[in-house]
C-alpha cells in the first residue's frame, strides 16, 4: 500500500519500486489523501477552478497508476494544502490497512523538512507520512484502538514492513534500472503539474545519485522498518 498526500507524489518518489513490484506480481493499493485541488498558480484561475482541477488530477493519477501496473486507487479527497495528521485521518488510514491487509506500506518521511538548499518540503507530505506511520503502528494492529472499527468488521492487521522514502537514514536500495522508463512515463501523466520535457532528466539524475556506490545504475532508497518477522526467522 502506497500512502501519499497528492497526485504525483508517489511517481516522483517511489514509482520505480512500485512498477518493479507490480511486474513481479504484487497487488498494490495506491492511497491518495488529497486530490491536488490547490495545484495551480494561474492568476486566471479562482476558487471555482478547484473542483475542476481535482477531477483532472485524479484522472492523471489513474493514468499514472495504469502505467505503473497499479489496479486499485483510493482518493480520500482531503483539502489540498491544509492537511493535518488528525485522528480522523489516522482512523481512515487504519481502516484501509485493516481492509486491504498489506504486507508492506510505503510512505514519505514524517520528519522531512529541508532537501538540499532549494526545496522546502510541503507540509502535506509530512502530515500524510505522520498519519500513515501512526496508522501502521500502533493503530492497525491494536484491537482496541478505534474499537468501533471492530463492529464494522475491520479486524486488526499487522503490517510486516514500513518503507520510508525521503530520508537521509536510508538502509535499503531498490534497483529500478529496468523500470526507470516506466517511472518517467508515469510521472509524465501528470501533465498539469510537470514540464514533460524535463521529467526524464530529473528522475534519471536522482536515480543515478541514489544508486551511487551501490552497484546499481538507478535506484530508489528507503529506511525500512521490519515490524513483523516470519516465525521461522524468529526461531532462527
Amino acid at each position: 500500500m502506497s500512502i501519499h498526500a497528492h497526485p504525483d507524489d508517489q511517481e516522483f518518489s517511489i514509482g520505480g519500486t512500485l512498477a518493479k513490484w507490480a511486474r513481479a506480481g504484487c497487488e498494490i493499493i495506491s492511497v491518495v489523501i488529497t486530490s491536488g485541488d490547490a495545484g495551480s498558480n494561474d492568476p486566471a484561475k479562482g476558487a471555482d477552478y478547484k473542483p475542476i482541477l481535482a477531477e483532472l488530477r485524479e484522472k492523471e493519477q489513474l493514468a499514472a497508476n495504469a502505467v505503473l501496473g497499479i489496479k486499485e486507487t483510493i482518493f480520500l479527497r482531503y483539502p489540498d494544502g491544509e492537511l493535518e495528521p488528525t485522528l480522523a485521518l489516522r482512523k481512515e488510514l487504519t481502516r484501509l490497512i485493516r481492509q486491504f491487509k498489506p504486507d508492506t506500506v510505503l510512505t514519505g518521511n514524517p520528519e522531512g523538512w529541508f532537501y538540499g538548499s532549494e526545496y522546502l518540503n510541503h507540509p502535506d507530505h509530512r502530515a500524510a507520512a505522520q498519519a500513515a506511520c501512526a496508522a501502521v503502528f500502533p493503530s492497525a494492529g491494536t484491537r482496541l484502538i478505534f474499537a468501533d472499527l471492530l463492529s464494522a468488521g475491520y479486524e486488526p492487521h499487522e503490517v510486516e514492513r514500513l518503507y520510508i522514502h525521503g530520508t537521509d537514514k536510508s538502509d535499503t536500495w531498490v534497483d529500478i534500472t529496468e523500470t526507470l522508463e516506466v517511472k518517467i512515463k508515469a510521472l509524465q501523466q501528470h501533465a498539469s503539474q510537470v514540464p514533460l520535457d524535463e521529467v526524464g532528466k530529473w528522475l534519471t539524475e536522482w536515480a543515478e545519485e541514489e544508486a551511487k556506490d551501490k552497484g546499481m545504475k538507478y535506484a530508489e532508497s528507503f529506511k525500512v522498518m521490519i515490524l513483523k518477522r516470519e516465525e521461522e526467522e524468529k526461531v532462527g
